[in-house]
């Protein structure tokens, strides 16, 4: 199989971090990676492209000049903050009632779930993701995907967890990308592809719950039965102690930061030979001299992180799922570094916790970095962009789209997102994502070439119909067909959106206790 390579990046609140995979068959090397600070960014949503755009360029320069190499286009992930849950149902009428359930059936249903789903604000609103958790046919109910396979039903019914975001959020993604003159080849919910770069097959069987405390966002990540149950997120993260030890140290941001990497560590009482330890901070401007003790700077990380893991923990709680997590919890992300830090969250939670290192899914050389906590999300964008045997970002090749129908075409304009979303459909399903202009020229490339080879293109209303093949064809007598998605409220879904909206006013409270 030929080699080809996946470029991603990271546009976090406190690191832009650009990673570069060499992909062969199933092998997976890391042939780059690195970190920059990150500009423009708040909370992990870009608030200013400009800036954004400008840090971008740096990174991929670096990472250019460095590989020799020509990036086209990236995967990116999607923000972490503002995403709400939503929990609903939709059904299918089976066409052949007295058969058996097929797994195109259950297919289909997903994918139209994705397609289909009404959400209440499209002017500012779009799906994330959208997770199938269980399926349910006549008389069963809460069966797995595995289990409603071969099943005699008049109906197919799928639960689902529906993951929303704010449109203005993505379009700032694609204008950076635009600004840095890239093409985006896939966008990614990230608590999904980062639960499956760092957590096990049996944890997330077993029930765990994955934290991962970033620059500005810490997320709650829910795992039972193998399916993504529950995700939430809270304002503050690693960003959130730098500003603490600024503010209680006076020094500045930049070495506030550094300070925090060099000796920032949990649980002071733990502390040996270490807590006696001084730091002199020395002023060049006017000659001052500043001492801090490592015993106190472990004590403003700790108070800090102790109202961080709080709230998760009121999260987890939340969810109910807290006790189902046989696996106990899961702490990645650049917080996650700190030492100590699992350990002081097992002694508050009383859970098992492990620190969440990216698995031996990859080799890499040259880059130790991306073995670390800090890395998880840019691993689990490469391991997802994988997936898609057709994608090469060093590559100016587009693949053909199938011909669209009416009804497709008119979704997808309604929704532009729904193209890259990352659960579902598959992410070796999505076509990659371009900017207007790249996209545009280089479809027209690729059409002619397929079409005519260097002759001039062809308008499509004079290509007769033989010319798009059987598949087409097949294709256009499967839409005709299509049975229709009904959404509902009713029964689980109507239930688990009670619980999810009965709990604002109670985490707007927590909110405001934790900001004061």
């Amino acid at each position: 199989m030929d080699e080809r390579y996946i470029a991603s990046i990271d546009l976090g609140s406190s690191k832009t971090a650009v990673s570069v995979a060499e992909i062969d068959g199933s092998n997976i090397q890391i042939v780059y990676y690195r970190e920059i600070p990150s500009r423009g960014v708040r909370h992990s949503v870009v608030f200013n492209p400009k800036q954004a755009a400008a840090c971008v360029k740096e990174a991929l320069g670096a990472a250019e000049e460095e590989l020799k190499i020509k990036i086209l286009q990236l995967v990116v992930g999607l923000p972490r903050f503002s995403v709400q849950q939503q929990s609903a149902c939709a059904s299918i009428e089976r066409s052949d009632k007295n058969s058996s359930i097929t797994q195109e059936e259950v297919d289909f249903l997903k994918n139209e779930a994705a397609d289909t789903y009404p959400l209440d604000d499209r002017e500012r609103d779009f799906i994330y993701g959208i997770v199938p958790q269980s399926f349910s046919a006549d008389d069963y109910i809460m069966a797995s995907e595995s289990d409603i396979v071969g099943m005699v039903s008049e109906t197919l019914d799928g639960n689902f967890k529906v993951f929303i975001g704010k449109k203005r959020s993505c379009a700032n993604v694609d204008m950076v990308m635009n600004l840095a003159g890239k093409a985006i080849a896939g966008k990614y919910f990230i608590p999904e592809v980062t639960g499956k770069a760092v957590l096990t097959s049996e944890e997330r069987e077993n029930g765990v719950a994955l934290i991962e405390i970033g620059g500005g966002v810490t997320s709650v990540t829910i795992y039972h039965k193998n399916i993504l149950c529950h995700y939430s997120s809270i304002p503050f993260g690693g960003k959130t102690i730098t500003s603490d030890i600024r503010l209680e140290c006076g020094t500045s941001e930049r070495l506030s930061e550094n300070i925090k990497l060099a000796y920032g560590v949990c649980m002071p009482e733990k502390l040996l030979t270490l807590r006696d330890k001084i730091i002199q901070i020395e002023n060049k401007e006017d000659g001052s001299c500043k001492q801090l003790t490592v015993k106190y700077l472990s004590e403003v990380i700790t108070c800090r992180m102790k109202e961080i893991l709080e709230a998760c923990f009121y999260k987890i709680q939340e969810s109910g799922y807290a006790d189902r997590l046989r696996s106990g919890i899961v702490l990645t992300g650049g917080g996650a570094m700190i030492p100590n830090l699992a350990a002081y969250a097992k002694e508050l939670s009383g859970y098992n916790v492990r620190a969440g290192y990216p698995l031996h899914k990859f080799s890499c050389s040259g880059c130790p970095e991306v073995c670390e906590p800090s890395a998880a999300a840019s691993i689990g964008m490469i391991l997802a962009a994988k997936e898609n045997e057709l994608l090469n970002c060093l590559s100016d090749k587009i693949v053909l789209q199938e011909h669209k129908t009416e009804e497709e075409e008119s979704a997808q304009s309604e929704n532009p997102a729904d193209a890259s979303r990352p659960i579902v459909p598959h992410p070796a399903e999505d076509s990659p994502q371009q900017s207007e202009e790249t996209s545009a020229a280089a479809e027209s490339e690729a059409d002619n070439t397929a079409l005519n080879g260097d002759a001039e293109p062809i308008p499509e209303h004079l290509i007769p119909p033989e010319e798009f093949g059987e598949e087409t064809k097949k294709k256009k007598e499967r839409t005709k067909k299509k049975p229709r998605v009904t959404w509902t409220t009713s029964g689980i879904g109507k239930f688990l959106n009670k619980v999810s909206h009965g709990m604002e006013g109670v985490i707007d409270g927590l909110y405001n206790d934790m900001e004061q």
